[in-house]
């Protein structure tokens, strides 16, 4: 009977080491209107340089990939709960309580600037003009944080007049168009899509107001399953594929950071 009870656990034992073997389903956990890094495309796919790569990491380990897109204010929420295995989608490291205390986190992959955009006819030169302006931002950002926190943006986002929230920068940019408001406070590479996609009516002001990374927020005990996802990533960084992809999505080659190592 103790030899039976034995040979159970062990296999018990063996089972739960395959959650991450091949065959295994991978959620990531995406903003579904976070171009360049993830959207729906015109197709009603979702795409993207971090959807892409992880569709890459996934083929190279043998995983099916399961996109679920995600309520970003909520979600670390999400992640604790086990409806994803990752928030991989232009995440801000060390901010908005990501950090390894609670988690465990990738080396980070792509600068995450944060900057000011804004259209031509605001007046908007410098951080100075921004007093007494509405500011778009998205809920639950690293910029949100920075604006209404206790450090040197803070100083910045007390000059506005309204701090606007929002669910996603899709809308807000909606609303810059309109000219509903002033300017948005948003990563930089997301500020860069916008401007390539709608021409020189849109840009940024020159001074960032904060500089973080990106990288790959996983639960705390998953450190196995985020050493294998750093693996593989670093794997398509060597073969090129992560500039190749940086190019498609048209990101600056600056915003990638591991291309220099």
């Amino acid at each position: 009977m103790k030899k039976l009870l034995s040979i159970a656990l062990v296999m018990l034992f063996v089972l739960a080491g395959c959650a991450c073997a091949e065959g295994f389903t991978f959620k990531m956990g995406i903003d579904a209107e976070y171009p360049p890094y993830s959207y729906l495309d015109d197709n009603g796919e979702y795409a993207g340089f971090d959807v892409e790569m992880c569709q890459k990491v996934c083929d190279i380990l043998g995983w099916n990939l399961e996109i679920v897109p995600i309520n970003w204010d909520t979600k670390d929420i999400q992640l604790d709960a086990e409806e994803i295995d990752c928030i991989w989608s232009g995440l801000t490291v060390y901010a908005n309580g990501i950090t390894e205390d609670r988690f465990t986190i990738s080396t980070p992959y792509s600068d995450n600037s944060q900057m000011i955009l804004t259209k031509k006819g605001t007046g908007i030169e410098s951080f100075d003009d921004l007093a007494g302006k509405t500011v778009g931002v998205q809920m639950g950002t690293s910029a949100e944080a920075a604006l209404t926190g206790d450090g040197e943006a803070a100083a910045l986002g007390a000059t506005f007049g309204t701090l606007q929230p929002y669910e996603n920068y899709n809308i807000a940019f909606t609303d810059l168009q309109a000219g509903a408001i002033d300017a948005i406070a948003v990563d930089a590479p997301v500020a860069n899509d916008k401007i390539n996609k709608y021409g020189d009516d849109y840009y940024c002001l020159d001074e960032s107001f904060a500089s973080e990374k990106y990288g790959i927020c996983f639960r705390k005990a998953d450190t196995e399953l985020c050493a294998q996802v750093e693996g593989a990533y670093m794997q398509l960084v060597e073969d090129g594929t992560y500039l190749a992809l940086g190019e498609k999505y048209e990101l600056d080659t600056s915003f990638l950071v591991l291309a220099a190592k």
